[in-house]
């Protein structure tokens, strides 16, 4: 953060985008995968928004620039609210980013800064190329999807662009699902 403060001078908005997957059964699953998906999918937001943060303090708000201090999206998944066996470190880190997401917002709110998440469920990204790689693939992945496609990394793009911008300036504590419907439980939509 200090070298980016450096050489741009300032952040005005931060998008929290890394993320990774170790997959095991939950028996099989190692601390040491466990700790690694926690710490970069949960822990590095909490980092990134805490100097992001103290930034946004330092600065204040700029008003030929934005009506707030700063803004923070936290990418995190549908997994957040979908339970997903075999993915227990990521579904956990998912659901701390919603819990970190809000409290921050809450707690950052008075000082004129915004904390959303993006929830997206399943974009044509490399974390998840197994998925649709093949038509076979493709069909069942659709089957979760009410509205029959696999998302591109533009559906991200825009929302990311939307949340960051000053037209969802009375938005904050909010998860954007771009899902497609995944988290409308499919499978429930002829009466369960």
């Amino acid at each position: 953060f200090a070298q980016m403060i450096k050489i741009w001078g300032s952040i005005d908005i931060l998008v929290n985008n890394a993320g990774l997957q170790k997959d095991a059964p939950l028996v099989e699953m190692s601390l040491a995968d466990w700790q690694q998906v926690i710490a970069i999918n949960l822990t590095g937001q909490f980092l990134c928004s805490r100097a992001a943060v103290r930034e946004f303090l330092h600065r204040g708000v700029v008003p030929e620039l934005s009506r707030v201090a700063g803004k923070i999206i936290c990418m995190s998944s549908v997994h957040d609210v979908i339970p997903w066996a075999g993915h227990a470190n990521y579904a956990a880190s998912k659901g701390g980013v919603s819990l970190l997401m809000k409290t921050m917002a809450q707690e950052l709110a008075p000082q004129r800064i915004r904390v959303n998440a993006i929830s997206p469920g399943a974009i044509k990204t490399p974390i998840n190329t197994a998925a649709w790689m093949t038509p076979e693939a493709e069909a069942e992945l659709l089957k979760l999807i009410p509205c029959r496609r696999v998302g591109e990394p533009e559906d991200i793009a825009r929302a990311t662009v939307w949340l960051a911008s000053d037209a969802s300036d009375y938005v904050t504590g909010a998860t954007l699902y771009v899902d497609g419907g995944m988290t409308l439980y499919p499978g429930f939509d002829q009466g369960g």
